[in-house]
């Protein structure tokens, strides 16, 4: 039988809960109890016969140190999304199979930002402001309603392409920005049309951010793409915040008070104590919340056993993950 580990994700304990362990229990030999990293640094030696591990959010790196302790190491599955910061050239130069759970938890925040573009296109979170500060129902005076308006999606990988999709049913024009995808993959996406990052900000009525974090997109987004967006307009950023040039945002924001900003990610994170981003009435601030949370950590796990099956089974991967993969993608 498999010999197998399972490092969990401390913070996202229900992503291996008792149920997901016991599946895993059934289909390998566990070397130990479920570990953390913490705890697998002080037990090394419980790599020395893995074949398999199972982790997630808060797994160690594996390096050539981690490696040389799990010579046998021949496949690893990641109950989360992005593997960058965990997976390094050691490990393709070891032929290990990774597979990730990236297109479930890309749903996730799919979830949310069709939740977040939906109320935005009602002008729910002006009008919210609003009340609030007038202390009395007065709807806001900002172009609203869905019908006729234009989502601009910025970045088509797990996250973003998931939202074209289930903003299908909705009847609104979904144009993206993604140069790494063709007109045709884009168009099996719901896409109606590519455009450029700059007529994606100055026609949608909400602009949605999914890129990867990497060099190319650091600051890509700057204080004149928001000034040349339509009039009661809403960004939304479930991605990272070094996306955008913050400063220029902020002054941005506080130039134009019928943009809304929806920030669920920010550089750093959270922000300073001292940030103007807490006070801006256009403003909400979620605290990392769009991807799998508590209930939705369960899938996944369950993803990845059923990878596992497939792996141990000599089938395809269905999210296998190669290397230079994920460079574009969110």
């Amino acid at each position: 039988m498999v010999k197998a580990l399972i490092i969990y994700p401390k913070d996202y304990p229900k992503v291996y809960g008792p149920a997901e362990v016991a599946a895993i229990r059934q289909r390998v030999e566990l070397v130990a109890d479920p570990l953390t990293r913490e705890q697998l640094a002080q037990r090394p030696e419980l790599l020395a016969e893995v074949e398999v591990i199972f982790s997630g959010w808060y797994s160690p790196v594996l390096d050539a140190e981690f490696l040389r302790a799990a010579p046998r190491l021949r496949a690893f599955f990641y109950a989360a999304g992005s593997v960058k910061g965990v997976v390094t050239d050691a490990v393709w130069e070891r032929q290990i199979r990774v597979s990730s759970a990236w297109g479930v938890n890309g749903a996730a925040v799919a979830d949310y930002t069709v939740g977040a573009i939906l109320f935005s296109l009602k002008q729910g979170f002006a009008s919210a402001a609003a009340v609030r500060r007038n202390r009395r129902f007065e709807r806001s005076p900002l172009p609203a309603g869905v019908c006729g308006s234009t989502v601009a999606v910025i970045g088509l990988g797990a996250a973003g392409g998931a939202v074209c999709t289930k903003l299908r049913p909705f009847g609104m024009k979904i144009c993206a920005h993604d140069p790494y995808v063709t007109a045709a993959a884009a168009r099996d996406l719901g896409v109606q049309a590519l455009v450029s990052l700059e007529e994606a900000f100055a026609t949608a009525q909400v602009v949605s951010l999914h890129l990867p974090a990497n060099e190319t997109t650091r600051g890509l987004v700057r204080g004149d793409h928001f000034r040349s967006m339509p009039p009661g307009a809403t960004l939304i950023n479930t991605a990272r915040g070094l996306v955008i040039r913050e400063d220029e945002m902020i002054a941005a924001l506080r130039a134009r008070p019928d943009l809304t900003a929806i920030l669920d990610v920010t550089e750093p994170e959270p922000p300073d104590a001292a940030s103007p981003l807490y006070d801006l009435p256009n403003v909400v601030l979620t605290p990392h919340i769009a991807g799998a949370l508590d209930r939705d950590t369960s899938l996944l796990a369950q993803c990845m056993i059923e990878e596992f099956d497939r792996w141990l089974s000599g089938a395809p991967l269905h999210w296998e993950i190669g290397r230079g993969d994920g460079a574009h993608g969110a």
